[in-house]
């Protein structure tokens, strides 16, 4: 019999008011691995955070993590979860160590355990000689690490990262992703949300990409790349006139037309020989197309692909 997996989700709906934030969504994340919920500000991810959390209510549609049912057991499955959100949660007037002493206590913890345990954590997310200072002189890639280190006191089986390193910058982002990378390796399934497409690229084992509430796609980063192709030739056309020729020759071929900009793209297998090919056969005269480029796939490529757009219309209501 196959694994059961640790969190599972059939048909969740919610909305506010006349705004449809998840419109159905369906998930499957097995044990143990680092699953990703990619999307655009309003695409339905933070909400999805909220309900497996059980923080709200969905309106619609069942939901288990850990093995149990996040609304008729709610408190089996806040035992067994951490959630750190986009804001963190610390007392900026204690130092660190004084705040993850404060969880272990809230987590009924011993004080002896607690002190203990605190000091495990802030070695373990190299934080020791910033342990003694307030945190409110701590960086924000300081508070990230320390509200992780706190949401680890007790060690749970699902792990809710909810855009954790927005904000930071490229040296502390990075900094976040050795600290995720280190915590998949002791078992737990992380369930991570992000906005960062490198974010996901790097660290997930697998990607759900949402937009308008619904999963548009899923699978591993290779195959939602392949679903656009390995390699990508961008062109420049010289006119609109080239530019309409060119979308009605290729039809579904083209990738992300953009008539203002006199810009589309078609796959290739990135090879010289495959790409001065398809130059031939697109431009015989070499008259329409005025510059190309050739990159490899990116899961921002699917994304624009796949929804025609980086960005919702809508935000997701906040505080909730």
């Amino acid at each position: 019999m196959p694994e059961e997996p640790t969190i599972e989700a059939t048909g969740l709906t919610k909305s506010y008011g006349e705004v449809r934030v998840l419109a159905g969504v369906d998930l499957h994340v097995p044990r143990g691995s680092v699953f990703s919920l990619l999307g655009p500000n309003g695409a339905g991810k933070t909400t999805t955070v909220r309900i497996l959390t059980t923080l709200i209510a969905p309106d619609g549609g069942t939901a288990r993590v850990a093995g149990h049912d996040i609304v008729r057991e709610r408190g089996l499955v806040r035992r067994a979860i951490s959630l750190t959100g986009q804001d963190t949660a610390l007392d900026e007037l204690q130092s660190g160590r004084e705040n993850l002493q404060m969880m272990g206590r809230l987590c009924r913890l011993s004080s002896r355990v607690a002190a203990r345990r605190a000091d495990e954590l802030l070695e373990r997310f190299d934080l020791v000689e910033a342990g003694t200072r307030r945190v409110g002189t701590y960086s924000g890639g300081m508070r990230r690490r320390l509200d992780l280190a706190a949401s680890l006191i007790v060690p749970p089986a699902v792990i809710f990262l909810d855009e954790p390193t927005t904000g930071l910058d490229p040296r502390s982002r990075a900094e976040m992703w050795r600290v995720i990378t280190e915590l998949t390796r002791s078992g737990v399934t992380i369930f991570l949300t992000t906005q960062y497409l490198e974010e996901a690229d790097r660290l997930a084992d697998r990607i759900a990409l949402v937009d308008g509430g619904r999963i548009v796609a899923e699978g591993t980063s290779a195959q939602l790349k392949q679903r656009v192709a390995e390699h990508r030739l961008d062109l420049s056309l010289t006119d609109v006139t080239g530019f309409d020729m060119m979308t009605r020759y290729l039809g579904e071929r083209a990738l992300v037309p953009d008539r203002d900009r006199l810009t589309l793209s078609v796959a290739t297998d990135g090879s010289a020989a495959h790409v001065r090919a398809l130059l031939d056969d697109l431009d015989p005269a070499r008259r329409v197309i005025d510059r190309f480029a050739v990159h490899s796939a990116t899961l921002d490529d699917v994304f624009l692909a796949l929804t025609g757009h980086a960005t919702t219309a809508h935000k997701e209501p906040a505080g909730v």
